[in-house]
């Protein structure tokens, strides 16, 4: 797998069938691994043990609704409260960056309602904090560290 500019991640690889799989620890099972699950395991990864997120409110794709439609969000992180306090959209490195990926988690967002975005595909990432008053995303430097 490509490498990405996140902190590197020792991650259980193994060949079943074929196919490879990586080990979830947050899911606690075996997932295909395709180019947009590494991402997403450095992702979750990253901010666990660099920005101090409890793994315990540490969720990956977790189910959504939005418009009778279901959707899934690639990493969501949760306050001591269980609200939304991180919503992430992963994409593969191969993907470009775009409106389009802004647009999907901010879709996400209007039901969620968390605090940050990040929007990431293992090699660019964009840190956004709401503004709901003026209905805008502030863009950070990066993800502030965890704070209980």
């Amino acid at each position: 797998m490509l490498k990405l500019n996140l902190p590197a991640v020792d991650l259980k690889i193994k060949s079943k069938e074929n196919k490879l799989f990586i080990f979830d620890p947050y899911r606690k099972k075996d997932i295909v691994l395709t180019p947009e699950e590494w991402v997403r395991q450095h992702v979750a990864y990253y901010l666990t043990h660099h920005k101090n997120y409890p793994s315990s409110l540490t969720a990956l794709e977790k189910e959504l609704r939005l418009h009778q439609t279901k959707k899934r969000t690639d990493i969501v992180i949760y306050n001591r409260l269980g609200a939304p306090e991180i919503i992430v959209e992963c994409k593969a490195p191969t993907v470009a960056i775009n409106q389009k990926t802004f647009d999907q988690i901010a879709r996400y967002n209007l039901q969620l309602k968390a605090t940050y975005l990040i929007v990431t595909n293992g090699l660019e990432h964009y840190f956004c904090q709401m503004d709901f008053e003026n209905q805008r995303y502030v863009f950070l430097k990066d993800i502030p560290n965890y704070k209980d």
